[in-house]
């Protein structure tokens, strides 16, 4: 008799662990409360205008490939994508402009000649991301911190004999600071804290591992834009036997002597031997599991930022930008205090515009863009977000007209939104945080729940639990968990 497992939640962590699931034998059934997969994943379609509603950046393709691979199956039968030669435009202030290109010696060279300054200083500093990415990716982020075996490896050994030299007592900021030989670059790889929800001047130094997976390992985009990850996994989870059930939520995890004996929904109890939840963990314990005793210090962990996103179908077209962009806050420290400290949003926001009919020109009509611009916000602590909103539309129309001289609001055509509210409301990630916990201390990575639970057969993945969030992560979470089972 075959075994039964239940996934709950069909984000990229949940569609990936059923997947992985049916390679161990489990007849999968993935329920989810929406009437549609993906989580924040998901793309939306305006009059003539597709957006990708959540991720737009895709780093460590081959995570993806390996669901195919695992299958038997050619990735490249489902989908394609490209390396991009441009990582991102970033523009400050006095009108300066950097072109992070992929190649290291074009990008020295722009760094040179647009900041008047030797690139040595950053080609160390790219050195080191890689030496911190490498040192701690086996053993920090594709297994689980919570299990003795894992610190019995290799691994851990040569991540323990270099710990002085992984900035785990500075902060991201302090250590480009030193590293760096321009407050521009400063500015630029301190942004990367935002990859993970956190603050440079709070977040350990390690993070700066985080640029080597662009500025080392290359930044990608699918042919079709963000969404064809999505439909190509939903088709392999389909062909594998993974049963959806959408719009059926799930009210409860049953269990029986601490073991779990399968899940209650609106529509009655489905029963199974594992249980991976896909869930942010907060909402597990505290709505399907309310009985079992929550880890309330991994419960308490201060939540990692949110987003403010406008979906902006823009009539003109603009060459001086590029599918990412970068429009820098003048005052980064005081734009983290705002968010971290102060709960609300800096009056001059960072501003990144993703536009993805730079390569997919069907998203837009022609002549036109698809602009998905976004801010990074607090969670929701209960702020007027109604207010904060409007307000920070009219800051971010004024900053993009001042940088790139235009007058957006007479260009904008059609347009819709996403803020923490909504987020939390689609996909049930407390306070709307992004990244479940932020890492704004250095043992945050200890500190985040781990992928199997103390009721036998549960287990978790996502952005929520260990490694963390964004698509990557969530597809290593997957990994983890299912490599926990049996």
């Amino acid at each position: 008799m075959a075994k039964k497992a239940i996934v709950i939640g069909a984000g990229i962590a949940g569609i990936a662990s059923a997947i992985r699931l049916t390679k161990k034998g489990y007849t999968i059934s993935l329920i989810e409360a929406n009437d549609y997969p993906g989580g924040k994943l998901t793309s939306i379609q305006l009059g003539k205008y597709r957006f990708d509603a959540g991720p737009s950046l895709f780093t460590l393709p081959y995570l993806v490939d390996e669901l195919f691979e695992l299958s038997g199956k050619n990735p490249r039968d489902y989908f394609n994508y490209r390396q991009l030669e441009m990582l991102c435009h970033y523009f400050y202030e006095d009108g300066t402009t950097l072109h992070a290109y992929a190649d290291r010696e074009k990008l020295f060279q722009e760094v040179e000649t647009k900041l008047n300054i030797a690139s040595k200083p950053l080609k160390d500093y790219l050195e080191h991301s890689e030496f911190l990415f490498e040192r701690t990716r086996h053993s920090f982020l594709e297994k689980s911190l919570h299990k003795f075996r894992s610190y019995l490896s290799s691994d851990i050994l040569k991540t323990v004999s270099s710990i002085r030299k992984l900035n785990l007592f500075e902060n991201m900021h302090e250590v480009n600071h030193v590293r760096l030989n321009h407050p521009k670059l400063i500015q630029l790889f301190d942004r990367f804290a935002t990859y993970n929800g956190s603050n440079p001047y709070k977040a350990p130094g390690v993070l700066n591992s985080i640029p080597h997976l662009e500025f080392g390992i290359g930044s990608f985009f699918p042919e079709e834009g963000m969404h064809q990850i999505l439909d190509a996994c939903m088709k392999l989870a389909e062909e594998s036997g993974v049963e959806f059930r959408f719009g059926e939520r799930v009210t409860a995890i049953e269990t029986e002597k601490k073991k779990v004996r399968g899940v209650t929904t609106q529509n009655g109890f489905v029963p199974a031997e594992i249980v991976i939840s896909n869930c942010d963990v907060k909402h597990t314990y505290r709505q399907l599991i309310p009985f079992q005793k929550a880890p309330e210090k991994t419960m308490n962990q201060e939540p990692s930022s949110s987003a403010l996103i406008f979906y902006w179908g823009i009539k003109k077209t603009f060459p001086e930008l590029d599918v990412h962009n970068i429009l820098f806050s003048e005052n980064y420290q005081d734009e983290f205090k705002c968010i971290f400290e102060e709960f609300t949003i800096s009056d001059d926001p960072t501003v990144y515009i993703h536009i993805s009919s730079k390569l997919v020109p069907d998203d837009a009509p022609d002549g036109c863009e698809n602009w998905f611009v976004m801010v990074n916000v607090p969670s929701n602590q209960g702020q007027d977000w109604e207010k904060l909103r409007l307000k920070t539309r009219e800051n971010c129309i004024r900053k993009i007209n001042r940088i790139l001289k235009t007058d957006l609001e007479s260009l904008i055509e059609t347009e819709d939104f996403l803020d923490p509210i909504r987020i939390e409301e689609r996909t049930n990630s407390f306070a709307g945080a992004l990244y479940g916990a932020s890492s704004n201390d250095r043992m945050a990575a200890f500190f985040r729940h781990p992928n199997f639970s103390k009721i036998k057969g549960l287990y978790f993945a996502g952005g929520s639990v260990h490694p963390g969030g964004g698509i990557p992560l969530c597809l290593l979470s997957a990994k983890i968990a299912t490599d926990l089972i049996d």
